[in-house]
């Protein structure tokens, strides 16, 4: 079996003049053997990057069930002054840099090989949101794709579906984040539930 890689994934630096991916986690995944590949041990990592928290997810399949594996969440703030100014501000994406580098270390740690890493409000409303998610791929590696409110209210009544309680023949599911709230009316359909309407609250 391939030995785990356990460096620290940082990224370059300022006045680092080192290939911009040399330590990234794209980069890592290329490097690793596939002698070892087991379809049984897939590990699967959600990542969720919001206006005000960065959070991470890591899972294996079970029997009958999704086991956690590790997780991560940060008060990243990345937001803090948005409303006023129209851009994340320097300093926020700093902040949220750094909290992806560990994202990032611990997706290498536990060899992920499927994952979706999402960002929400904050980068999507800022004028500088997509050069940002530029820089976080450039810096850490993680191609983060900026989701729009549909699909955020979607992925959220998805989310929030198994604890709906199974006597209940609709739902009405709220997402409150720190730059939308999303609103989801949902329906039973067979043993599952569809969204029959949602709203998004800025």
């Amino acid at each position: 079996m391939a030995a785990a890689d356990n460096s620290v994934v940082t990224g370059p630096r300022r006045g680092d003049r080192r290939e911009k991916d040399s330590s990234s986690f794209a980069k890592k995944r290329q490097m690793r053997g596939r002698e070892d590949y087991d379809p049984s041990a897939l590990i699967y990592a959600a990542l969720d990057l919001g206006t005000n928290n960065c959070r991470l997810l890591i899972a294996k399949r079970g029997e009958s069930y999704m086991q956690i594996v590790d997780a991560f969440s940060r008060i990243v703030r990345l937001g803090e002054g948005l409303g006023r100014t129209g851009a994340l501000s320097q300093h926020a994406m700093d902040r949220t840099i750094d909290a992806l580098r560990v994202c990032a270390n611990k997706m290498v740690w536990h060899r992920v090989t499927h994952f979706r890493l999402i960002a929400t409000e904050a980068c999507r409303t800022a004028t500088n949101g997509e050069g940002f998610v530029q820089r976080i791929a450039d810096e850490t590696g993680l191609s983060l794709e900026i989701i729009d409110r549909q699909t955020e209210a979607h992925l959220a009544a998805a989310g929030a579906e198994p604890l709906i309680d199974r006597e209940a023949q609709s739902a009405v599911v709220f997402d409150i984040g720190g730059g939308s709230t999303e609103v989801m009316w949902m329906a039973r359909d067979a043993n599952s539930f569809k969204v029959l309407d949602w709203t998004s609250l800025a």
